[in-house]
């Protein structure tokens, strides 16, 4: 029985993973294959700047530190920022996907030219310097942001009214004006507005928590990894280090 752990970015409570291991509501996946949501001990308050990219990399490092020891078959992080995908790639031998390269790898396979529907300005640096790293410049139309605050908690619940048709609106410049063929929602957050957009938009939708745990399923049905030449491994692993570190900043946040 396939069992995946999928990494949520933030110190959720169970009620704040239940609203992310809700996006499993829009994929069929096999009847055997287990999902494990997991919170980080620490993190950032937001992924706005390089100082919260490198604390969330950090906090997602060390909850899939030891997945393949817990006898997790693949691991997925819920976010599309892909944090800490690299470096657990370097320690892990099972699949580690992120949802950001996966979901624009993706979009490209439905059209020539995707386009990014962010949730507010602050957030724009990170996409950009994602697509930016991965050569995805000239496959990207736009990163558009709707501009409404994020909430990483409660999501879009009880505003669905106000934002589901902002966020269409948005989307629909991405195609109109900018050429997408194809619209990458710009976080696993959004997944509420999933069904509503894909109704309402001429363009295929990718939904990147969905795609991501499907993605890990075919992986493992292949046989497939990635590539040890491209993820070398540590010569001198520090798990020890991390975990002492990711505690002390837990109990910061804590204190």
């Amino acid at each position: 029985m396939p069992k995946i752990l999928v990494i949520n970015p933030f110190p959720l409570d169970e009620a704040g993973v239940a609203r992310r291991a809700a996006q499993t509501g829009h994929v069929t996946l096999d009847a055997d294959t287990e999902l494990v949501f997991r919170p980080v001990k620490f993190s950032s308050i937001s992924f706005m700047s390089p100082h919260d990219w490198l604390l969330m990399d950090l906090g997602i490092y060390e909850a899939g530190l030891t997945a393949e020891h817990e006898g997790f078959d693949a691991v997925v992080i819920d976010t599309m920022s892909d944090s800490g995908m690299a470096a657990l790639r370097s320690v892990l031998s099972i699949p580690v996907i992120g949802p950001g390269k996966a979901s624009m790898l993706y979009a490209m396979t439905l059209g020539a030219k995707f386009s990014v529907l962010a949730q507010w300005k602050p957030a724009l640096p990170r996409y950009r310097k994602v697509i930016r790293e991965y050569g995805f410049e000239r496959q990207c139309a736009s990163v558009r942001s709707f501009d409404v605050e994020p909430d990483f908690v409660n999501l879009t619940e009880g505003k669905e009214d106000a934002t589901f048709p902002t966020m269409l609106q948005v989307a629909m410049q991405c195609v109109e004006q900018d050429g997408a063929d194809v619209i990458c929602l710009g976080s696993t957050t959004m997944h509420q507005a999933a069904e509503y957009l894909a109704e309402r938009l001429p363009v295929p939708l990718v939904n990147p928590g969905p795609l991501s745990y499907k993605l890990a399923e075919t992986l493992l049905g292949l046989g497939l990894t990635h590539s040890r030449k491209a993820y070398p491994a540590p010569m001198v692993r520090k798990d020890a280090l991390v975990h002492d570190l990711v505690r002390a900043g837990a109990a910061h946040l804590d204190g």
